[in-house]
């Protein structure tokens, strides 16, 4: 685990609008406003709304913990590293109450994506819901430091899903990881995935994710929450949040095609969800739009990079 689009919609030529892109890689207290743009400080499935971010763009879906009066609230304030613990929160639509009705979107009533703000430790995971309406389910965050937590979710009487996001801590010493370098391919647990494709900013590109194992094509794939994968895209700084699913095609690999729109430059991380032998495993890229140069981890002033505590 530092979405102008539905998650429902899986059509051919699907195009997300989202202000991010691709390079390349390896694999793997709330507010109201977006976090300033740090990689350091930083912290679809569905159509994730989100407000206007200059003349005629719209901010991507997780930077709000509320929006459209509906609020994310969670009732851990914090967990531990390493260890599993649960995790609690719960949704409060405009009137005040907590949420109890939703809509599947992808198989699921609620999507839940948690990721450290350095963007390592990504976890796309479901937790159960009581019938107050509280969700819960164990986490495992292995480092200390800052996470951001999304919720991805459609209301039931709602027309478009949203993506609210809160900040939780893990407490112990912590120290930010740089972005890993852009690079065509990624392995994980013995399967190689190459990207085929560029992302310009400011017009639709194109992406083939092409999966192998061993040096042959994997060609049965498997359905994951209805689809043969799912990529979710983070900013760097902010965490800006994209979930797009691939085009419909009667092929169960090798390869998973995204349509995806960027309207400007800056460095993302990818990560792409695929199941194969009953197991889902996560392939994770190093996204780079335009010409930009990947941030380095900042240091604390005059400690030279050496670790600090987050609470």
């Amino acid at each position: 685990m530092r979405t102008a689009t539905k998650l429902g919609l899986y059509g051919v030529g699907l195009v997300v609008a989202f202000t991010g892109a691709v390079g390349a890689g390896r694999l793997a207290g709330p507010s109201e406003e977006p976090p300033p743009a740090s990689h350091a400080d930083s912290g679809g499935h569905a159509d994730t709304g989100g407000h206007d971010e200059g003349a005629g763009a719209k901010v991507p879906g997780g930077l709000q913990v509320s929006e459209a009066g509906y609020r994310l609230v969670p009732e851990t304030a914090g967990l531990p590293a390493a260890s599993a613990a649960e995790f609690r929160f719960r949704i409060e639509g405009p009137d005040g109450a907590t949420v109890t009705a939703f809509t599947p979107t992808h198989e699921k009533d609620l999507h839940l994506i948690v990721v450290r703000r350095d963007l390592s430790g990504f976890q796309h995971v479901h937790p159960t819901r009581s019938p107050d309406g509280v969700w819960s389910m164990p986490l495992t965050l292995a480092d200390p430091g800052q996470y951001r937590v999304f919720a991805d979710f459609q209301p039931a009487g709602r027309d478009e899903g949203l993506t609210l996001g809160v900040d939780v801590p893990v407490a112990g010493e912590y120290r930010a990881r740089p972005l890993p370098p852009a690079a065509r391919t990624a392995t994980v647990d013995g399967y190689t995935v190459e990207l085929t494709g560029d992302l310009a900013p400011g017009s639709s590109s194109k992406l083939t994710l092409t999966v192998t194992k061993d040096g042959r094509p994997v060609t049965d794939l498997q359905p994951y929450l209805g689809a043969f994968g799912h990529l979710v895209a983070l900013r760097d700084g902010d965490l800006a949040y994209l979930h797009v699913h691939p085009e419909e095609s009667p092929q169960a690999g090798p390869d998973i095609t995204f349509h995806t729109e960027v309207p400007s430059a800056g460095a993302y991380r990818l990560y792409l969800d695929f199941q194969h032998a009953g197991k889902v495993r996560t392939a994770e890229f190093t996204a780079l739009a335009g010409k930009v140069e990947l941030p380095k981890a900042p240091t604390a002033p005059g400690h030279d990079d050496t670790p600090h505590t987050h609470g």
